[in-house]
Order: C-alpha cells, then sequence, then structure tokens
C-alpha cells in the first residue's frame, strides 16, 4: 500500500505538461487582431452596393405599372386635316363617345373669314393672326382646365400648312408671312403638342365631295388648286412630325361620317392608341 502512494504523486507532476500550449494558444490572441481589421472595411464596401440594390429593386415595382402607359395624364387630343376632311364631324363622334370637352373651330364669329374668301391678298394675314390668336387662347385654357380637351385643327396647321400656302401663291406677301412666323415661334415656344394629334388623310376628290356637302357659302370660292397645295403641305408635315402621338385616318377608306360601323373603328383606333388594347 505505502508503494503505491508515489505512484499517485507522480500523476500530476506530469500534467503541467500541457500548460505550454495553453501559454501558445494565449499568444495566439493577437493573431486573431488582424481578422478583426478587415471586417470594417468588408462592412463598409457590402452596405454600398447594398444600399443601391436595394434603390434599385424599390423603384423596379414602381415602373412596372407605369409602362405602356402615358407619364402624364391626357389631357388634350387634337385633329388635323385639310379643308373637308371630317374634322368637326369626328370631333363630335369622339366627345359624345369619351365624355371630352370639344374645341371648335370659331368659324361662324369669325369676322374675316367672309372677306377672306372674296379677297384672299386683302385678307389674308388678319385671319391667321385671328386664328392665331383664338387657338393660342383654347391652349391656355385646355391647361389651366381639368376636363380632358378634344381640339378641332391645331394651332400647328395655321402656321406650317395655311401660312406657307397662302405665301407660296402670293396672296401673302413676304413681310406679312415674316412678321405672322415670327409671332408664331414666339408662341409656340410657351405651348406643348397635343397628348395625341389625329390626321385625317383625304385625297382632293373626297374633300371637294364633302365640301359640296355641307354648303357653306363662303367655301364656294374656293380654288381647285388651293385645296390640292394644301393637301401637299399636309402631307410634308405629317411625314415628318415628332412632337408626340400621331394617329392617321384614311378618310377615303373609313367614312365615319356616314357609317356608324366605320366610327366604331375609328373609336377602336383612338382607344388602343391612347390606353392600349385590352
Amino acid at each position: 500500500m505505502a508503494k503505491k502512494k508515489p505512484a499517485s504523486k507522480s500523476t500530476p507532476k506530469k500534467q503541467p505538461k500541457p500548460q505550454p500550449k495553453a501559454k501558445v494558444k494565449a499568444k495566439a490572441k493577437p493573431v486573431a487582431k488582424p481578422k478583426a481589421v478587415p471586417k470594417p472595411a468588408a462592412k463598409k464596401v457590402a452596405a454600398k452596393p447594398a444600399a443601391k440594390v436595394a434603390n434599385k429593386k424599390a423603384t423596379a415595382p414602381v415602373a412596372k405599372p407605369i409602362a405602356g402607359k402615358p407619364k402624364k395624364p391626357i389631357k388634350h387630343i387634337a385633329i388635323a386635316g385639310n379643308i373637308g376632311a371630317g374634322k368637326t364631324t369626328l370631333t363630335k363622334i369622339l366627345s359624345k363617345h369619351f365624355g371630352w370637352i370639344p374645341h371648335f373651330e370659331d368659324v361662324e364669329n369669325n369676322p374675316y373669314l367672309n372677306d377672306f374668301y372674296e379677297d384672299m391678298p386683302r385678307w389674308s394675314f388678319n385671319l391667321q393672326v385671328y386664328f392665331l390668336n383664338s387657338r393660342f387662347k383654347q391652349i391656355v385654357e385646355i391647361k389651366q382646365g381639368t376636363e380632358v380637351v378634344i381640339q378641332d385643327r391645331t394651332i400647328h396647321e395655321d402656321a406650317m400648312i395655311f401660312a406657307p400656302n397662302l405665301h407660296g401663291m402670293g396672296l401673302m406677301s413676304t413681310r406679312d408671312f415674316e412678321n405672322y412666323t415670327k409671332l408664331y415661334e414666339t408662341i409656340s415656344a410657351l405651348i406643348t403638342p397635343p397628348d395625341l394629334l389625329i390626321y385625317l388623310k383625304a385625297s382632293v376628290p373626297t374633300l371637294v365631295n364633302q365640301i359640296q356637302k355641307r354648303g357653306r357659302e363662303y367655301e364656294d370660292n374656293l380654288r381647285l388648286d388651293y385645296i390640292r397645295r394644301l393637301n401637299e403641305y399636309y402631307e410634308k408635315w405629317i411625314s415628318t412630325y415628332k412632337e408626340g402621338r400621331l394617329l392617321v385616318i384614311d378618310v377615303d377608306a373609313i367614312n365615319f361620317a356616314e357609317d356608324e360601323e366605320a366610327q366604331g373603328e375609328v373609336i377602336n383606333k383612338v382607344r388602343a392608341e391612347l390606353f392600349g388594347l385590352f
């Protein structure tokens, strides 16, 4: 029994051997410090792209519902076309169907129209200035209002078609034409194009036929070459129109003035252009 006791004492003497290992581990603690150094940098670098990605993800769902729709509310629809193309008729049809407010060309109260058709060189400048002022006033009212308005003829047709045609035919002097053009340029800088421009394309025979049907007395003196030249100016203008949405209606093929089925076709074309297909 006495001999076994020394054996038990020897075992604790051997135990201190692993202690240096513990000391090594303690010395190794400073090695872990460099690992902490990149951590702040890693967080900063990761935080920047993470914020950018979060922003992109946040904006993406907002953009999806807007895709394919107008960027701003629709307020201004305009119908363009030569004399007798059916602008007033289509304005009434679309106004009634969509509930839009119609703005018609001031024909009955125009103080220059009858005089113009009797003596074009004398009254051409006066007539064009009257139309320019009248349509500019309409545009201001459209922008200030809250309703959707459909306009019978645009302010741009006067400047791009009628005035140049009058000048080209020698029915407006160069002095008056240049004065009118400068006035238009001043005004056009203050306005925006319509949300949708509907152009009524028609051949000269169709135009003459519809002019004769409506029987306006002051249009009896219209010369055929005057109508033909206007058509040429219209085609040139429309072929280069890039200011906004454009819908061309072929009046020769779609007689909406007399055919209800054709009216429905035009309405569907306008709806698809503005709101997309359902």
